[in-house]
């Protein structure tokens, strides 16, 4: 995009019919007759058995140069698998809206889409032995934000993975899987979790998308911590300060001494 962008900017040209010309992206896949300019339906098997693609062309340049996709994308607020990002979102959300620790909880009950219960909830998740297992296990993760209100890369360091408190709250947790929640995916990503404590209080939370949706964005606050917690090991915070003025303001810099500067 931004090598385009620089020979567009020299004054070189292209086709204008990159989407629906001869060779183009919607003749090049499928279910587009470029020659007679207009849509056909071709008939796939997919997951459901025999389906009809066709293109939506107003999905696919409805908007453009209007509305920015970039904007719409989403961050991640947690070093983990992505379908755990809504669980980890509400499940903190809960504890630290109600100033629940570990040690006060009796249950921890997360329901989630249907099709995904068996991947997050599989019983090798209760018990990782590397970094890469533990970041792909909702059990583990949840456990972690049980424990310290927060989820970090240190989350998965040598030294937290034999935490005791840990595996104090692990198997507290449990799954239930929802084919009304599956309904709702992949538009929405629902999560309910409910957290019982020792003196028989419950605390409920609901959430469609996670932290980090361009529906449910990350704050200023969200992204220093982030930014903070990733570079840590290498800067001091001096630096870190330095880096994330120049980033914040790079909209007001011109690009050489933007990049002079990172570089630097």
């Amino acid at each position: 995009g931004v090598f385009a962008a620089l020979m567009a900017q020299k004054g070189y040209s292209g086709t204008e019919a990159i989407f629906e010309g001869k060779e183009g992206f919607m003749d090049t896949f499928l279910g587009y007759n470029a020659k007679d300019q207009k849509v056909e339906s071709v008939q796939m098997k997919g997951r459901d058995g025999l389906s009809e693609w066709a293109w939506d062309i107003d999905s696919l340049i409805g908007g453009l140069g209007e509305n920015y996709k970039i904007l719409e994308c989403s961050m991640k607020a947690f070093p983990t698998e992505a379908l755990t990002h809504t669980h980890l979102s509400a499940t903190l959300n809960a504890v630290t809206k109600n100033n629940i620790t570990y040690d006060q909880i009796d249950t921890v009950t997360l329901t989630t889409l249907a099709q995904a219960y068996d991947i997050l909830f599989d019983q090798h998740k209760y018990r990782p032995e590397s970094r890469e297992t533990a970041d792909h296990s909702l059990p583990y993760c949840i456990a972690c934000a049980l424990v310290d209100h927060k989820i970090t890369t240190k989350s998965f360091s040598d030294e937290k993975m034999k935490d005791p408190r840990i595996w104090e709250v692990i198997d507290k947790i449990k799954g239930k899987p929802s084919k009304e929640f599956e309904k709702m995916f992949p538009a929405k990503q629902p999560s309910k979790v409910v957290v019982r404590t020792k003196d028989g209080k419950e605390y409920s939370e609901y959430l469609e998308y996670p932290k980090g949706d361009p529906r449910e964005p990350m704050t200023m606050e969200d992204l220093d911590n982030k930014f903070n917690a990733l570079s840590s090991e290498i800067l001091d915070e001096q630096q870190q300060k330095e880096i994330k003025e120049m980033i914040f303001s790079s909209d007001e810099m011109k690009a050489n001494d933007f990049m002079n500067k990172l570089i630097v």
